[in-house]
């Protein structure tokens, strides 16, 4: 079977997350890439040959089966459209899908009518324990679920991009807590209905984070179409590393998840070593290493499930849909309402 042309736009952090899973995938060449800086870096970092500073011209030059959107979010919109309208085959959009409903709607419709397969990159859905999980829910393990909590969190971003809410649409909420937002209805087989949310509102109302035009804390629970209730939780005030967890409880049994830091190496290091796991401040100490971020994080699935999905002309399995992508904005702006209005919300 020839290899897949990929084609990524994007160079920095979530390109990189692709570019690593990508690398894993021996059916696919990572053909071309756009970028307005750090272009020469990662293209020579991952080899790949064709190189663009504009987006629009490597889709009119270049015949690529699979495109990874790996921009600002505030990009999303434009890219994904282009993309469609040059009718590349495949495109993969990064979290979240867009910083309004109506872009995203948008960009499935737009995708849709040009017959372009649309898959939204929910790389929670792709991570080992959370399958395993999942099968052991499914076997009634633990009986019926009563109720489900999940988190993302760290100590801020780097990028400006994520620290406006100009450019990402809100904060920690759509930053962060969109992956147990999209995460769980696949994991439950439920859909959230109502929200009741709280957030931090940018700026001094910051519990941190004073320069984030965006929210530095937020949380809400939120009720499943069966009245199973739930908890998520995004927020930029944590420290020692990127802390992602889920819990499950059931009527006979309960499900404890720690994705980033359940590693099975215990480290003690006096001077200190290049990575232990992401966000973490330094690594002298006691640490626990990540073993391999890319696949415990879902990455390497996720890209694995969606280059077959092209070459086997298949549909990208729930929660990873562009519909799907809608959803999860769905219920993070019913939630910033929730914050904002004091009250309960049912998701439209």
């Amino acid at each position: 079977m020839e290899k897949l042309k990929i084609g990524i736009v994007g160079s920095k952090f979530a390109a990189m997350l692709h570019a690593e899973s990508y690398k894993r995938c021996s059916s696919v060449h990572m053909h071309s890439t756009a970028a307005i800086d750090n272009l020469e870096e990662f293209a020579d970092r991952y080899q790949i040959p064709n190189r663009y500073s504009d987006y629009r011209e490597m889709f009119e030059k270049e015949d690529l089966d699979l495109v990874s959107v790996c921009v600002p979010n505030y990009l999303h919109r434009d890219v994904v459209i282009a993309a469609a309208e040059a009718d590349k085959k495949a495109i993969i959009c990064e979290k979240p899908l867009a910083t309004s409903v109506e872009d995203g709607q948008e960009m499935v419709k737009i995708c849709r009518d040009r017959q372009v397969k649309f898959m939204y990159a929910e790389d929670w859905i792709f991570a080992p324990a959370l399958i395993r999980a999942k099968e052991i829910i499914e076997e009634g393990g633990i009986g019926d679920i009563l109720y489900v909590k999940a988190k993302e969190t760290h100590n801020g971003s780097h990028s400006v991009f994520a620290q406006q809410k100009k450019y990402c649409g809100g904060g920690s909420m759509i930053h962060l807590g969109i992956h147990p937002i999209g995460c769980l209805p696949w994991l439950t087989g439920q859909d959230i209905t109502h929200v009741m949310g709280m957030i931090t509102e940018g700026a001094d109302k910051n519990l941190l984070h004073k320069h984030y035009t965006g929210e530095d804390w937020a949380a809400s629970l939120v009720i499943f179409e069966n009245g199973m209730r739930g908890f998520v939780e995004g927020n930029y005030i944590t420290c020692g590393g990127m802390d992602d967890t889920v819990e499950i409880y059931g009527t006979e049994g309960n499900i404890h998840i720690d994705l980033t830091k359940g590693s099975p190496l215990t480290v003690y290091s006096r001077s200190g070593f290049e990575y232990a796991i992401e966000k973490a401040d330094f690594t002298h100490g006691w640490t626990c290493p990540a073993v391999d971020e890319f696949m415990s994080l879902g990455y390497v699935n996720e890209i694995t499930h969606f280059v077959d999905c092209v070459q086997q002309d298949k549909q990208p399995q729930m929660g990873t849909r562009g519909e799907d992508g809608i959803k999860a904005l769905k219920v993070t702006f019913a939630i910033y309402e929730s914050a904002e209005k004091g009250r309960l919300i049912e998701v439209s």
